[in-house]
């Protein structure tokens, strides 16, 4: 399984957040799953630590360099291949970084891991707390 984590998510897994599922953590930990951070997560991460609405250990970038490689998860670059599929999404969900995460799951085939229910409308696959669609 492929897994691209949504920002949120990737905060509640290196916090140890009990807001992510125990069942989800060890599903997303498994040997045999890739788990994926887009760099639009962590250009999210450093705006809002800019504007003081998350507190990180360090600047946004080191951070979630250093929380992908103890989590062993790889790095997705934005690429002109997934935006390309933005003029093409239904006008569900108005933050844009979720919606490039939309792209980049359709792009490169992977499942997004988010609590946002919202997502789940879009044509891709998602899966939170044994949700799975």
């Amino acid at each position: 399984m492929r897994l691209l984590l949504d920002t949120q998510v990737f905060l509640w897994m290196v916090a140890g957040s009990h807001r992510m599922p125990g069942a989800l953590r060890e599903r997303v930990c498994a040997r045999d799953v890739s788990v994926w951070l887009s760099a639009a997560s962590v250009w999210e991460l450093a705006i809002k630590q800019g504007l003081g609405r998350i507190d990180l250990p360090g600047p946004a970038a080191e951070f979630a360099i250093a929380e992908r490689t103890r989590h062993r998860i790889t790095a997705l670059p934005i690429d002109e291949a997934a935006i390309a599929h933005l003029p093409k999404l239904p006008d569900i969900h108005s933050d844009p970084f979720d919606r490039l995460l939309v792209c980049q799951a359709i792009e490169h085939e992977l499942t997004l891991v988010s609590a946002d229910r919202i997502l789940r409308r879009y044509p891709i696959k998602t899966l939170w707390a044994g949700e799975e669609s």
